[in-house]
């Protein structure tokens, strides 16, 4: 294998983020010299693999903890408005490549699947209620509907009614637009373009050992091939660290302040998935609830109609599980290694204030099969223990990082970290990571290549390829991306 010596850009990782900064990078400036290297043998493997996340084109629509109570009980929807908008800019960005042919089967990763919030006893139908005339004013979410009536709710997801009865209290909204998308295909598709549109291939088998500051202004990125051994060495002026939860213990190596402080919490994913195809056909939907009180956002439950490898597919969960390694296909002594000086007070006030979630993962470990069709039959009463088997999906690393009051604070969602210059980035974090993939490389870029976004040529570029970043939007300017996605991407 041949490596050049100098490169504009390396992006470690072969993951959803690695190919959406290198294609937008590509766009701005074809002839940027990019590197892209994958430590396993094939690319989306990992986070971005379609068993190892929701799928769910995360828009704000369906997840409830996007939408807090404030202290006087009103619903407050600003971050839905701001993921909403963010996964708005990500289908914006996927259009674009499209209109222009790189895209040629947008079905092959994203399909319209309606998704809907849904919740039991009172006090959460109240919640719903209120969420609802909330989401009715915004133009993002007036098309929402509303119901509590059992034969409505059978019409919107019928395995879900079987044997309900009208004395139960619930409710539930509905939006048409929700979507279902295949990040694992999309990822192989946008490196496919990546490969023969720019001449950029992905290296795999290839792991990053070490990043080094030069004397100048580049990076020393150190290489390994892990079939052969042989390691290599090249300079970059730009590095991106987009490798999941292997991103943590690559960013501790580099020399630069912004890392101090930062530590991590793995934390696998297992869903129930049904084997039984006639049940699978009774659900075209995305459900989700709230969570237990005290769980975390990340357990929020939910029923989703999934398109993996052309089959449909049917999953609820998530379930936690635990295992020490950073990656699924990373070490056992991932946690150990990741715990540094720096961090060490951060890790310790995150657990210390953190101890009802340390108690949800300990009750999620020690789950038996039949625990969690318990948990199923909450929203499938009569499920069968024999027509659902667990599959363990990907880890995530929790980010933990400092805080002046609490010593430390789990932190969630996703976060970029870079130094000064914006020549080293580095993504952690998971949910809703796939679905603002665009919003949050766009970020990187800007970080990185100033100099490409915000020239005048740039600044004409980006209005094409994303309209909706980094501008005001108004309610026609929306609505009018909306339509443009819808038929662009076959929705």
């Amino acid at each position: 294998m041949k490596f050049k010596k100098d490169y504009d850009l390396v992006c470690v990782g072969g993951g959803i983020m690695s190919a959406t900064l290198a294609l937008i990078s590509k766009l701005l400036k074809p002839d940027l010299n990019i590197l892209i290297v994958e430590r396993l043998d094939k690319v989306a493997k990992e986070s971005s693999a379609a068993w190892n996340n929701a799928g769910t084109g995360h828009s704000a629509l369906c997840e409830l903890n996007y939408c807090p109570e404030d202290e006087n009980g009103n619903v407050v929807i600003t971050k839905a408005i701001e993921i909403c908008k963010q996964f708005e800019v990500t289908k914006g960005f996927w259009s674009y490549l499209s209109e222009k042919g790189y895209l040629k089967h947008p079905a092959d990763f994203i399909k319209p699947v309606p998704h809907h919030s849904w919740v039991t006893g009172e006090k959460n139908t109240n919640y719903l209620e209120k969420r609802y005339h909330a989401f009715k004013k915004h133009y993002m979410f007036d098309t929402i509907e509303f119901t509590k009536e059992i034969s409505k709710m059978k019409e919107w997801f019928p395995l879900i009614m079987h044997d309900r009865t009208s004395d139960e209290i619930m409710a539930a909204s509905r939006i048409e637009r929700g979507t279902e998308v295949n990040y694992g295909a999309l990822t192989e598709i946008l490196f496919d373009i990546l490969d023969k549109e720019f001449n950029t291939p992905v290296h795999c088998n290839i792991e990053v050992l070490d990043v080094d500051p030069t004397p100048d202004i580049d990076w020393t990125v150190e290489l390994k091939d892990r079939i052969t051994k042989k390691k290599y060495q090249l300079e970059s002026e730009h590095v991106f660290i987009g490798a999941g939860g292997g991103s943590l213990l690559l960013l501790q190596k580099v020399e630069i302040e912004e890392k101090e402080g930062y530590g991590g919490f793995p934390i696998s994913g297992e869903w129930l998935v049904c084997k039984n195809e006639a049940i699978i056909k009774q659900h075209h939907a995305k459900v989700y609830s709230k969570a237990g009180i005290g769980d975390p956002p990340m357990s929020t439950p939910h029923l989703d109609t999934r398109f993996i490898n052309g089959k449909r597919e049917l999953l609820f969960g998530p379930f936690a599980g635990f295992s020490p390694k950073f990656l699924k296909e990373g070490s056992n002594f991932d946690l150990a290694k990741s715990i540094k000086f720096d961090n060490i007070p951060a890790m310790f006030g995150a657990f210390w204030h953190n101890l009802p979630l340390t108690s949800y993962l300990v009750k999620q470990v020690s789950m038996s099969h039949e625990d969690r069709m318990d948990a199923l039959r909450k929203f499938v009463k009569d499920a069968k223990s024999e027509d659902w088997e667990i599959l363990v999906a990907g880890q995530r690393v929790q980010i933990i990082k400092r805080d002046e009051f609490e010593g430390g604070k789990l932190q969630f969602g996703t976060e970029v970290v870079s130094s000064k210059d914006g020549s080293i980035t580095c993504l952690l974090g998971a949910s809703p990571g796939a679905s603002t993939a665009t919003h949050v490389m766009l970020e990187v870029v800007e970080k990185a290549f100033p100099e490409l976004i915000h020239s005048e040529k740039g600044k004409q570029l980006m209005k094409k390829i994303v309209p909706l970043w980094n501008t005001a939007i108004t309610k026609e300017l929306f609505l009018e991306q909306l339509e443009k996605s819808k038929k662009a991407l076959q929705l």
